[in-house]
């Protein structure tokens, strides 16, 4: 798996991001382009702009942490067609290039602040993860959105 903190690895994300185009269409799901990058920038604005997002309440952290949890910071690769959480779906059409700069944007701070700014940091819906789970959730996800659109 990728590291999300190495340089080299950050950037053949964006270059696999800049090979997108407004036009491209996925190879399976229901998600726009534009929607797909929005959408993976939830992850990113889950640690950079918490305000944008509702916490889940004890009891739904609890579930996540007990169920979820596992399946996103593991090893194993996101299967086609995963059920997503209510707060990463997109609603509507989304500007392709602004939603490309920010995902990007993030892609290069998490590598800049490196693994040590992630180690035993508070997860939005897991608690504290240290930096290779951080990493896994972050890689994984991108790696199966960039290859539903064939990047």
């Amino acid at each position: 798996m990728e590291n999300v903190f190495d340089a080299k690895d950050a950037q053949n994300y964006i270059d696999r991001i800049n090979k997108l185009a407004p036009d491209t269409h996925g190879l399976w799901g229901k998600m726009t382009v534009d929607q797909m990058l929005a959408h993976c920038n939830v992850s990113y604005e889950m640690v950079y702009e918490p305000e944008k997002h509702k916490k889940p309440g004890s009891i739904a952290k609890f579930i996540l942490k007990t169920f979820v949890k596992s399946k996103v910071v593991g090893d194993k690769a996101y299967s086609k067609d995963n059920p997503t959480a209510p707060q990463f779906i997109i609603v509507g059409r989304k500007d392709f290039d602004e939603e490309k700069k920010r995902l990007i944007g993030f892609i290069q701070k998490t590598q800049q602040l490196g693994a040590s700014a992630f180690d035993g940091k508070e997860s939005f819906s897991f608690g504290k993860l240290n930096a290779q789970e951080w990493n896994n959730m972050f890689a994984k996800h991108l790696n199966h959105h960039l290859a539903q659109f064939g990047v």
